[in-house]
């Protein structure tokens, strides 16, 4: 980075109509921050692009992107992509720390995230490289696209909680972030659903097309235009935007953006033709098995197992003729009745799924530790073999203490077609809809899966789904529901 007093940094970001390039001083920039507005389909999102590639070999670079369209950055210019749909809230708190103390340029895409979790996990962030300490205060770009969902002017269909922390944390960036080195460079579609008290430590200002007259009106304000010249921004092209400030221009300047060498995922749709089909073609299309569950067509009853293998077994070992060159047999010792041997593993594997942390450690040190525990109360294991065990304790941790009780029959026998890994969290899922209750939430389903990532648990939600096990039903009061058609049961509705 230039020291202090260094040659300014100057960067490209386009054209006057008649040829003039139009630059950017990075290191005003820093001091400044900048404001970019733009209508959707104005070329907001191209400027902010230009202006990230131009920079990324001059200054650290922090994107909060919500719709995931920077990721295409790490490819050409080495950000690192952080998917803010896999980490915890600490977790995203320690990468947020770490950007600061390492330097990196990073996109933080929220595009999997609802908008109440895109807020909070981007206001986590921001406060955390806003509260690192002093010898870590580098300058940085911070790039906050469509800033009017991170900083709204009033409440909307957001929670209080998630707009009072994003909104906190986005003033702190434009207010307070340049004594830490942090400048905010903001772009919203609309100036009147940013909060002001964000939109006013601008001193930046790049105002694309925009249609609606308080939008214009207050853009012209900023730009220092008479208001009955507002309507000449209505009039600006597709990437063309009007500059103005102290690290552009001293009067307003028109700006085309210039080319850029990454592309964003989403793509302007163009015109194709429409399909060919009748319309009564299409109407059997629509209605095809709509009211129709899933079928699982190699889905059957087996005839119940026999209560009597486990006796038959030891009868048969007991009874079988000895070898003539045996060595003497051991002292005797009463042997359990296979009942008894039944209800001792199962107490065995109940009190292991009691443990908290037990599905965080390997299916193999669970075995291993199962075995010990068997041996440790004279019960023979010989004819259990590991993968009997899993699907055993992933009935113990959905809360089935028996499985080969007659009321699970139909569940255990459903459960064949569910991977081992995956079992736990089916079983406690099918359980609840068995007894009508709500489905457990995506914490208590990660914790029986391993894991900590409710990202995780949503893919295996999707794969069961896809797969016909479960139907997810969410009402439009927001309830959710998950019923498994095999079995014909639902849990109750809750909130999802």
């Amino acid at each position: 980075m230039p020291k202090a007093g260094a040659v300014s940094a100057n960067i490209v970001i386009g054209q006057t109509p008649q040829g003039e390039s139009i630059e950017i001083d990075i290191k005003e920039l820093l001091a400044t921050r900048l404001l970019v507005q733009g209508n959707s389909g104005s070329g907001k999102s191209h400027l902010l692009r230009r202006l990230l590639e131009e920079s990324a070999s001059v200054v650290q670079q922090v994107v909060i992107d919500p719709e995931g369209d920077f990721v295409s950055l790490a490819e050409e210019f080495g950000h690192v992509v952080i998917d803010g749909a896999a980490y915890a809230e600490a977790e995203i708190v320690r990468l947020g720390a770490r950007i600061r103390e390492h330097r990196a340029s990073v996109v933080l895409a929220l595009d999997e995230l609802e908008i109440d979790q895109q807020m909070k996990c981007a206001a986590q962030f921001l406060n955390a490289m806003f509260d690192a300490p002093r010898e870590q205060w580098y300058p940085a770009l911070v790039v906050v696209d469509e800033a009017q969902m991170f900083a709204p002017a009033a409440a909307g269909e957001v929670s209080e909680e998630a707009r009072r922390v994003s909104l906190a944390a986005m003033t702190n960036l434009m207010c307070r972030g340049r004594k830490r080195g942090l400048a905010g460079v903001i772009a919203t579609q609309r100036l009147a659903k940013l909060a002001k008290n964000v939109a006013a430590e601008a001193s930046n200002f790049l105002m694309g097309r925009t249609f609606l007259d308080i939008d214009m009106v207050r853009a012209a304000d900023l730009l220092g235009m008479e208001r009955r010249q507002a309507e000449s921004i209505r009039d600006l092209a597709r990437g063309q935007f009007l500059g103005l400030g102290p690290a552009i221009s001293r009067r307003p300047v028109a700006v085309n953006i210039g080319s850029v060498l990454t592309g964003a995922k989403s793509v302007t749709p163009g015109l194709m033709p429409l399909p060919t089909a009748s319309t009564d073609e299409l109407r059997e299309l629509l209605h095809d098995n709509l009211h129709v569950e899933p079928e699982r067509s190699e889905f059957s009853r087996p005839a119940p197992r026999p209560s009597v293998d486990i006796e038959e077994l030891s009868e048969s070992i007991a009874h079988s003729p000895a070898s003539p060159t045996a060595p003497p047999p051991r002292p005797e010792r009463p042997e359990p009745e296979p009942e008894e041997n039944r209800a001792a593993m199962l107490e065995i594997l109940n009190a292991m799924a009691r443990d908290p942390e037990c599905t965080f450690q390997s299916a193999t040190t669970l075995f291993q530790d199962f075995t010990i525990r068997c041996r440790m109360k004279g019960i023979s294991v010989r004819g259990l073999d590991a993968t009997m065990f899993r699907r055993g304790f992933a009935a113990a941790i959905a809360g089935i203490e028996d499985p080969e009780d007659e009321r699970w029959f139909d569940l255990v026998n459903l459960a064949r077609h569910v991977p081992d890994d995956a079992l736990a969290p089916f079983y406690m899922i099918a359980r609840a809809a068995m007894n009508d209750e709500p489905c457990p939430d995506d914490m208590t389903l990660a914790r029986v899966y391993g894991t900590s990532s409710p990202r995780r648990v949503q893919r295996l939600l999707d794969y069961l789904e896809k797969d016909g096990l479960i139907v997810v039903r969410t009402d439009f009061s927001g309830k959710r529901s998950v019923g498994l058609p095999d079995l014909g049961v639902t849990t109750a509705p809750v909130e999802g």
